[in-house]
């Protein structure tokens, strides 16, 4: 409470245990790419440039689990159409990564090699402008922000809510992944893009062209995240987590829902646009089957591991079970989806706040201590 005021203080952003916290993790995966990069082959320090890849595309799908958990986790509106978003952003990307290939592809034409083995004679009125870089970065932005504003403006003022809003962001997604499978619509198929050669000039799998890519990477999520903390901390978190937990009640006091929730909607669908555009240079592909169903329901299994409405929690989430997939699909791959809905079930059942609700309870238990052995009743011997 403010004394001079009368009002009570604004939150502080993180506790400075939380800064402390901040500034160790990132300082750790900033150095990821430096080893790869400073310490030679051979050495216990040494990281390959696959591990270096491999953490930089955790860190793109924490992104999209951030995002997701804003409209999940905050505002109570379970989306299972996220990957839509992120593979549009993706495709805005890859279409310049592929127009950067130039004469370098296997038919050393000015159109990309699915284009040529197509008979196709000249780039579709959608690629044009997408030889530019900033171009091709606004389409990452605007184009889920703008599928998604128009859907959300249709569905939130029809009142659709609960599981009908997921069922219907799930067609979606679904037959998005159709329409991109098709090879007429010039996103070549089901291979999608692939085989990139150059970014801004730069010879993309070069190690330190990764190393940039990586920190532009951990530079966005690191804002995100704080971006994300300073909205749910402030008025409009308040509102938002009002929709989630009483969205009637809400109305009744004066608040129209609709506009709140198309804001943190969209920006969420952008967010997660971003991740998906910095996802496809360090994995080298983007096809159809990240608009898959299953790869949405799988970020709503990231978010509910970590702990949803915690924003740190999805970013954990994330990281580990794409860890355990990595392990599970390298030895076991036809067990991953078994343990998968394992994951989903156990949380649901046991960890219903997640790693972070879990992690909370542990230090709660410590600061308190074991409770004290009662007094033994008066007079006994």
């Amino acid at each position: 409470m403010n004394a001079a005021t009368g009002l009570s203080a604004r939150p502080t952003l993180f506790s400075r245990a939380g800064w402390i916290a901040l500034a160790i993790a990132t300082l750790i995966l900033a150095a990821v790419p430096l080893l790869n990069l400073v310490t030679p082959e051979g050495s216990p320090l040494h990281l390959s440039s696959y591990v270096v890849a491999l953490v930089g595309k955790f860190m793109c799908y924490a992104i999209a689990a951030l995002a997701l958990d804003l409209v999940w986790g905050y505002t109570g509106i379970l989306s299972l159409g996220h990957g839509l978003f992120f593979a549009l952003g993706g495709y805005a990307h890859g279409m310049y990564l592929m127009r950067a290939i130039g004469h370098d592809g296997v038919y050393q034409s000015d159109l990309p090699d699915f284009m040529v083995f197509l008979n196709w004679k000249a780039y579709p009125w959608y690629w044009s402008f997408t030889e530019h870089f900033t171009y091709a970065i606004g389409l990452a932005l605007f184009v889920p922000g703008i599928l998604a504003f128009t859907f959300g403006f249709f569905a939130f003022r029809s009142r659709i809510k609960g599981v009908y809003f997921s069922i219907i962001t799930q067609a979606l997604t679904f037959a998005a992944m159709l329409l991109f499978f098709r090879n007429n619509t010039g996103f070549g198929g089901n291979n999608g893009f692939t085989d990139f050669k150059r970014i801004l000039g730069f010879t993309i799998t070069a190690p330190s062209t990764k190393a940039a890519l990586y920190l532009v990477t951990l530079a966005v999520l690191l804002g995100s995240l704080i971006l994300g903390r300073m909205l749910t901390q402030s008025k409009l978190g308040r509102v938002l987590t009002g929709i989630r937990d009483a969205e009637s009640r809400l109305m009744f006091v004066g608040y129209d829902p609709l506009w709140f929730k198309l804001f943190i909607w969209t920006f969420s669908a952008v967010l997660c646009g971003i991740a998906g555009a910095l996802y496809v240079p360090q994995v080298g592909i983007i096809n159809p089957g990240e608009m898959s169903p299953a790869n949405s329901i799988e970020m709503v299994i990231w978010v509910a591991t970590g702990g949803r409405g915690t924003l740190i929690g999805p970013i954990l989430g994330a990281g580990v079970v794409n860890f355990l997939k990595t392990i599970f699909t390298s030895a076991f791959p036809e067990f991953w989806l078994y343990l998968l809905g394992l994951i989903f079930v156990l949380v649901t059942l046991f960890l219903p706040q997640g790693l972070v609700g879990l992690a909370k309870k542990i230090y709660a238990a410590r600061r308190v201590g074991p409770r004290p052995a009662p007094l033994a009743a008066k007079g006994a011997s």
